[in-house]
């Protein structure tokens, strides 16, 4: 809409100028989401997971298994369309959930299952 409203008040140059800020901001927005979706990582210790994330600004996370209230695996529309799903896990403390997003629907199974029996094994009777 924006390339046709400069193209009828300006000239061609000015209408392909526009058309170009466009797809180059798409292609970094593209890019900036490939980066965050890599970003992404979590790794199971003994007595709890770390999940990080984040292009810009590194977040770590550490979710200990004894302090896990419930693990929630969820899919909308668009993920199950593309065969992902993210897990989250929630704490006590609003600070400590985590969400691990992008997995396969039976890895973020698993990783669910599993979570919950360590979190059982290691409760801390809250």
């Amino acid at each position: 809409m924006g390339a046709f409203i400069v193209w009828r008040n300006g000239t061609v140059v000015a209408a392909s100028m526009w058309v170009a800020a466009v797809v180059l901001g798409v292609i970094l927005t593209w890019v900036v989401a490939e980066l965050d979706r890599r970003a992404y990582g979590y790794a199971e210790r003994g007595d709890d997971l770390i999940v990080t994330h984040g292009v810009l600004v590194r977040r770590l996370i550490v979710v200990p298994y004894g302090r896990m209230q419930f693990v929630d695996v969820t899919a909308g529309l668009l993920e199950r369309w593309m065969g992902v799903a993210t897990v989250r896990m929630h704490t006590a403390a609003a600070a400590t959930d985590a969400t691990i997003p992008g997995l396969p629907t039976a890895e973020a199974a698993l990783l669910r299952d599993r979570l919950a029996q360590k979190g059982e094994e290691r409760g801390m009777g809250l």
